[in-house]
């Protein structure tokens, strides 16, 4: 059974406009050691960041509707028995959420389609690739994301795999409006930091990879090219929110 509950406490974003983005419920409210309520996942810095860049693009422009939607979708049998709990948890975290998808294992990639998602996080493997499979742009959270910071969005892009990658039109809408709100701040002190990263080749096959992303309206904030050196140091020091392509493969 599938079910969509909008969130009566936050303002509700035009789908048509804004970037949705989903979000297991697992990765952002974990049960409590206690068993009394929920205690904030592993996305919690990211839901932060997300709502950071939403209030400086509604303090910069009351009619904005380039924003962050965020659809928390929940699979868990137990936990969506428990809906009303969830959704006065975020409440109580302080979390804008705007809209919760309660659904089987089966038919959760039909919540993010019925709901335009644009991008699905998600700490379960199976998940990601389920929605993948069903052509809509996923990515694992991962244990980098719990020292990343809560009021800059920051997003790693493996740019090995942007380079080789088929772009669909929702891919290709989710580039462009990534892009597009990006370019609603400054060079300096951006909510928002876009950064790239390969694996191998030299610098002409990296500019080229940039200037791709350019020409799909999307520019870096940093490029690194690790040229076949290990990416656990650089990754301590980038602390992305999420990383978009297959860094899994990367030395």
């Amino acid at each position: 059974m599938l079910s969509t509950i909008a969130n009566v406490d936050v303002t509700q974003k035009d789908a048509e406009k804004a970037l949705v983005v989903a979000i297991s419920c697992s990765a952002v409210l974990e049960d409590a050691d206690d068993g009394d309520g929920y205690a904030v996942g592993a996305a919690f810095a990211l839901l932060q960041a997300l709502k950071s860049v939403n209030r400086q693009l509604v303090a910069a422009n009351p009619d904005e509707s380039l924003l962050f939607d965020v659809l928390l979708v929940t699979t868990d049998e137990r936990r969506r028995r428990q809906s009303a709990r969830i959704v006065s948890s975020t409440k109580r975290y302080g979390l804008e959420v705007s809209r919760f998808c309660f659904s089987g294992q089966e038919d959760f990639v039909a919540c993010l389609v019925e709901n335009q998602a644009q991008l699905f996080l998600s700490t379960e493997p199976e998940e990601v690739a389920l929605a993948s499979q069903r052509g809509v742009l996923s990515a694992l959270l991962g244990h980098q994301t719990w020292s990343s910071p809560s009021e800059q969005l920051r997003v790693l892009l493996c740019g090995d795999d942007v380079a080789a990658a088929t772009f669909t039109p929702a891919t290709q809408r989710f580039w462009s409006q990534l892009g597009a709100l990006r370019g609603r701040f400054g060079v300096l002190d951006s909510p928002v930091s876009v950064l790239v990263m390969t694996a191998h080749g030299g610098r002409q096959a990296f500019g080229g990879i940039l200037a791709g992303l350019r020409s799909r309206g999307l520019k870096a904030d940093e490029a690194h090219c690790l040229a076949g050196a290990p990416r656990g140091p650089i990754l301590e020091v980038l602390r992305p929110h999420f990383l978009l392509g297959d860094l899994a493969r990367l030395p």
